[in-house]
Formats: structure tokens, C-alpha cells, sequence
């Protein structure tokens, strides 16, 4: 049975999903993507032109469609109507595309995740049909009662967005593992291919990331190294690892049957 990432009802083959921003042009975005093997795209509403500015390069003509999955999201939004009023932008300029990332900041310095605002806004993008993957913190209470609201994939940062710091609570993603019922997919704070391994070794569904590739010294290798960390990762946490043992030595060639021994 092939192993696919599953989210609203649509199966991918690929669980490194990325971001589309800090790039130096749409070029080295499309390159980057590839080499990544991502079928799911972000794209910030506020800051990247899909459409809303006939008179520019689209981001539409570099990464189609046809071949990717868009997500567009909320970076940039401080409150719940204005998240709101982003994504129903984003659906009219998608034809209709309702899955969206909703993320809802707590300022500008940490980029934290505002919980009540992101609450309230997860409620009525729900309750508008939008299907809704979230960005949160990494508490399983707050994991939780997204899900309850109706949210397809609770999404809790590892450690702040672009801080390449990697996953600083590992217990609490477990903890959010254990009781989600939904996707969870790690997003922000992955600054290496070790830290995107780790995240799925711990049983993440899948990892989302922008800057750890666009702020790589080249992106499209750094791309294709998250690629190969995801997938062993993910092959790591199926294949079950072997337990810890403190104090246990445990030679890796049978003691017992020696060749030449009595």
C-alpha cells in the first residue's frame, strides 16, 4: 500500500509542504519547488501576486495549478476579520478553492500565533465552508479544540517562524500526535533537514517550510535535502525505532556459535 498524506478528503503522495515567499524571483520559487517534490504550495495572499495585479509576473504562471495544489494563507493578519477577509479574496481569485492556511499573528516581532483571534476566525471560515489548516501553538488543548471546531489539519509551529531554531518541545507535539485525529503537520522553526527528520520520526503527518529553503545558501539543493529528510523520516517513524537503553549494552553480533569457539 503506498503511504499517502491525506487532507480534506485529497491524497498526496509528498509530505513537505512549502512556502512560496522570499525567493529572489519566481525562477529560483519554481525550481525550488521542484526539486522539493511538494504537491502543496503556500502562498501569502497579502504579499505575492496571484492575480490581484494583472500588470505583474503571477505567481500562477510559474507554479500552475494544474500540476500544484495551492494553499493560500493569512501571514501578515493581526486579527480575526482580517484573516477573514483575506481567505474569501483568495477563494474568489482561486475560482472557488476553499482550502486555505489560517494564521493569525500575536505581533509582529515573534510571529506567535494569536490563539483567541485564530479561534474565532477558524469558526467562521468553518462555518463558510472553507477547509481550514491552521497554523497554532504548540499546546494540545489549543490543537484540540481546532479540531473540534472542524479544522482539516492543526499546524503547530516548532519554534517561531523563520527562526530556523528547530522543534524546542518535542513532548508537546507528541502530546498533540497522541490525541489528534486530523493531520498535524509541523510549520515554522525547521532550519535543517535533521529538524524536518526529527518532526516526522516523531509521528508528524508532514512539515510545512518556507525560510529554511528560500533562506538556504542555495534553495534548490537545500530543497531536494528536505525532500530525502521527510520521506526518511517518515520511513524512520513507520519502521519503529529500536528502544533506548541506559546502561544496557547490547552487542550488534551474537555473543553465542562463534566461529572457532568451543
Amino acid at each position: 500500500m503506498e503511504d499517502l498524506l491525506s487532507i480534506a478528503g485529497k491524497n498526496y503522495r509528498s509530505r513537505l509542504l512549502v512556502g512560496t515567499g522570499k525567493y529572489k524571483d519566481f525562477d529560483e520559487t519554481r525550481r525550488a519547488v521542484e526539486a522539493s517534490g511538494a504537491e502543496i504550495v503556500t502562498v501569502a495572499i497579502r504579499r505575492t501576486n496571484i492575480g490581484q495585479d494583472p500588470k505583474q509576473p503571477s505567481l500562477l504562471d510559474a507554479l500552475p495549478p494544474s500540476r500544484f495544489t495551492y494553499l493560500p494563507n493569512t501571514a501578515g493578519c493581526y486579527s480575526a476579520d482580517e484573516a477573514v477577509r483575506t481567505l474569501r479574496l483568495a477563494r474568489e481569485l482561486l475560482d472557488g478553492h476553499s482550502l486555505v492556511k489560517l494564521e493569525v499573528l500575536g505581533d509582529p516581532q515573534t510571529l506567535f500565533p494569536n490563539m483567541p483571534e485564530t479561534l474565532k476566525a477558524a469558526e467562521t471560515l468553518v462555518k463558510e465552508g472553507f477547509q481550514v489548516m491552521v497554523y497554532c501553538s504548540d499546546d494540545p488543548i489549543q490543537a484540540k479544540l481546532l479540531e473540534g471546531i472542524g479544522c482539516v489539519a492543526v499546524m503547530p509551529l516548532a519554534s517561531l517562524i523563520g527562526s530556523g531554531m528547530g522543534i524546542l518541545n518535542p513532548w508537546n507535539l507528541a502530546l498533540i500526535i497522541e490525541k489528534a485525529t486530523v493531520p498535524v503537520l509541523v510549520d515554522a522553526g525547521v532550519g535543517t533537514a535533521s529538524d524536518a527528520a526529527i518532526a516526522m520520526e516523531l509521528g508528524c503527518d508532514g512539515v510545512l517550510m518556507n525560510t529554511a529553503i528560500a533562506g538556504a545558501r542555495d534553495p534548490v539543493l537545500m530543497a531536494g535535502a528536505m525532500k530525502k529528510a521527510v520521506e526518511a523520516g517518515r520511513e524512520a517513524f513507520l519502521a519503529g525505532r529500536m528502544p533506548k537503553k541506559l546502561y544496557s549494552a547490547s552487542p550488534s553480533s551474537p555473543t553465542t556459535g562463534l566461529i572457532g569457539g568451543k
